[in-house]
This record gives structure tokens, sequence and C-alpha cells, in this order.
């Protein structure tokens, strides 16, 4: 008897979830996106890669020197290398990694 009223109570409750995708709730204020990058800005320092707690970052080569190349597969989003950065070459976003099954994919350079 107890089950039945259980049901009773819950079939007039409100929800408890809500309908994604039709109802999405809004991101918090503290959320934290992937990294951008302008290679224009970059002077080339190191300074990204050598803060970088998870070895997200590595040093590449171009035509322009060094550079650094982002590995979002590895990244902690503790967006040290965005404060470190003397030029703001790295930029913070709100923009979500894309799911991927090939880890290249998910380079940033």
């Amino acid at each position: 008897m107890a089950l039945v009223f259980d049901v009773i109570t819950n079939l007039f409750r409100k929800r408890a979830t809500v309908l994604y995708p039709e109802e999405r709730k809004e991101e918090p204020g503290t959320f934290r996106g992937v990294l951008g990058f302008e290679r224009s800005l970059c002077i080339g320092c190191g300074l990204c890669w050598r803060v970088c707690p998870a070895s997200a970052i590595e040093a590449s080569r171009d035509e322009k020197g060094a550079r650094p190349v982002f590995h979002l597969d590895r990244c902690i989003y503790c967006y040290l290398c965005v404060e470190v950065c003397p030029r703001k070459a790295i930029k913070a976003s709100s923009r979500r990694a894309p799911a991927v099954e090939d880890k290249r994919k998910l380079e940033v350079s």
C-alpha cells in the first residue's frame, strides 16, 4: 500500500530534471572553456609551456620561430598559461571542447 501512495504522490510532484536539449541550464560564471590562441601575438617566450602543471603545452617551431601547441586532452583548464602570457596571445573562452575520436583534433596551435 505504501508503494501505491508513493507512486500517486510522485505523479503530481514537480519534475527534478530539465528536458534537455529543449531546456538548457546556463553555464556557471566560473566555467572554464577551451583555450584560444592568436599566433600573431605570440613571441615564443616559452613561459606557457614551462608553467603548465599538466604538460599539456609543448614547444613547436614554425617559420616565425617557437610557438606553443596545446593538447586539450591533457589540459586541466587551470589557465596558468593565460595568466603568464606577456602578450595575451592565449585567451580564455567559454566554448566547450568537442567530443572527438581522434586526439589529434584536440590540438590548438
